[in-house]
């Protein structure tokens, strides 16, 4: 596929996916070998891990929405700037749901093989988001 495909891919994984919450058709974006890049760690998690993942997020955020902002790609690899938002209606981070609404930006990178997506990494601001959700808080002046 060429780089624009594969930027074509990803949008409509967020469009398809993650902003709807339906996984019934994870397959045709994920591929079986799909590996979590997470602090420098990789966590093979297939298929099923992806699938699993995007519910645990709408079980938090039922209402969760990314925006493409910008993309980049080359070669097989996708970056993708966003914009998310979503109401905080689930536990997250132990924390029980303050029903309020958090805006963060964030870049995703992919990897595409074949159609598929079959390595994801990123990076999301959320130090704000945590603060305003009493998630974390300043101590001292």
């Amino acid at each position: 596929m060429s780089v624009e495909e594969n930027k074509a891919l990803i949008r409509r994984y967020i469009a398809e996916l993650i902003n709807t919450g339906n996984v019934d058709h994870v397959e045709e974006f994920i591929s079986p070998d799909f590996t979590e890049v997470y602090a420098g760690k990789r966590y093979q998690v297939g298929i099923q891990g992806a699938r699993e993942h995007v519910i645990g997020v709408r079980q938090t955020y039922p209402d969760l929405t990314l925006t493409v902002d910008q993309q980049i790609g080359e070669g097989d690899w996708v970056a993708t700037s966003i914009t998310a938002r979503g109401t905080h209606q689930g536990v997250w981070l132990g924390m029980k749901p303050t029903g309020k609404t958090v805006v963060y930006t964030g870049v995703n990178v992919e990897r595409v093989v074949d159609g598929k997506i079959v390595e994801h990494g990123g990076a999301a601001n959320l130090l704000l988001e945590l603060l305003e959700i009493g998630a974390i808080r300043v101590v001292g002046e």
